[in-house]
């Protein structure tokens, strides 16, 4: 399997997310990606945010403002592909916010609830749909009621 498929890219940012060794491979594997294809570019705009958060306090604005722009790119490619707009808000719902970078937050979430909601019919794929449905639940982005409709969407 390619480094560059989207299950592959699933397991470094998952793991990357965990671990700052992972992150610094991850970082490493997409920092010199010149390419077009949207979702890599959100996967890679993801590594730039875990290089933020690794990084000294000195480098960690350089990398996080990367990040934002790495994630205009790849949401003007296809703003309609949730697990790009997935990987954006996972991101800025964990910036803090005297930064000004979270200003997608509100929108993503809805979009992704949408999206969830619309299963299998949001051009997810039952993986993605599963860390989504997840992260919004398991992290208390939505309602109880929410929840709970998103609990009887099927995988």
């Amino acid at each position: 399997m390619s480094p560059l498929q989207p299950a592959a890219l699933r397991r470094h940012y998952e793991q990357a997310a965990a671990d700052k060794q992972a992150g610094e491979k991850f970082y490493s594997l997409l920092r010199d990606y010149a390419g077009q294809d949207a979702l890599v570019l959100g996967y890679k705009a993801a590594s730039e945010a875990i290089k933020a958060r690794d990084a000294s306090m000195l480098n960690k604005l350089t990398y996080v403002q990367q990040s934002a722009k790495t994630f205009d790119q790849a949401v003007a490619l296809a703003s309609d592909n949730a697990e790009i707009r997935f990987l954006r808000f996972s991101v800025e719902s964990n910036l803090p916010p005297f930064l000004g970078l979270s200003k997608h937050v509100d929108e993503d979430k809805a979009f992704l609830l949408q999206a969830a909601l619309q299963h299998p019919g949001s051009g997810m794929d039952a993986e993605a749909f599963q860390t989504v449905r997840g992260f919004l639940v398991g992290r208390k982005h939505v309602s109880e009621a929410d929840a709970q409709r998103l609990a009887q969407v099927k995988s």
